[in-house]
């Protein structure tokens, strides 16, 4: 009985594994958005301090025009890291509380198992 316990512990021990690692990407992926939000702003706020006819006539491959590419492509970034962060979140939960199904599906099986040692 003990081989089948060590195993039981080490697969239990590795769903926690997951379940932390899982909330763990997600809240880091949280906490790139507000890094990328600060320096989103500060690029956003540069662009629109210079006026319309600058911006406008700003060469094909100027700073200026990538500016403008990396104001239109961050906000869908930004929503990627918020979504896919939520979803590890709750991937990890998942696997938390199916951690603990287990756990509480094992426990009449291991009550059985005391029962009968204590009637011997």
């Amino acid at each position: 009985m003990k081989p089948m316990k060590m195993i039981l512990m080490i697969v239990m021990l590795a769903i926690m594994a997951g379940a932390v690692f899982f909330a763990w990407q997600g809240v880091d992926m949280h906490k790139q958005v507000d890094e990328k939000e600060k320096i989103f702003h500060q690029v956003q706020k540069d662009y629109f301090l210079q006026d319309k006819a600058t911006r406008d006539r700003a060469p094909a491959d100027s700073e200026l025009n990538k500016n403008l590419v990396e104001i239109q492509q961050t906000p869908s970034e930004l929503l990627r890291l918020k979504l896919v962060g939520v979803g590890k979140i709750l991937t990890g939960i998942f696997i938390l509380l199916f951690g603990i199904l287990i756990a509480l599906m094992m426990m009449p099986v291991r009550l059985a198992q005391e029962m009968k040692k204590s009637k011997k």
